[in-house]
């Protein structure tokens, strides 16, 4: 329920930098690292997740150093957990 009421007061993911420039930089990326960056998983990476999340700032948003490949499942669970465990 809290991921609900979270979404519920987010930006739409266009509002917040996820456009056609994102759709085309996401897909060079993962063209370029085709497999998840966790350690012990190596799945097909199918996310680009900012390591360290942007909140909106559009220097760190854009800063391929920032970014990761991640399968969907690491990026829906290992990844969110990691989240919610730092200080905001």
């Amino acid at each position: 329920m809290r991921g609900a009421r979270h979404d519920r007061r987010r930006l739409p993911a266009r509002k917040r930098g996820y456009d056609h420039d994102w759709r085309k930089a996401r897909l060079d990326f993962l063209a370029v690292h085709p497999r998840c960056a966790m350690p012990d998983c190596g799945q097909l990476a199918t996310t680009v997740d900012h390591i360290i999340p942007h909140r909106g700032d559009r220097t760190l948003f854009w800063n391929r150093a920032n970014w990761q490949p991640l399968c969907t499942h690491c990026h829906n669970s290992v990844k969110q957990r990691l989240e919610r465990e730092l200080p905001r």
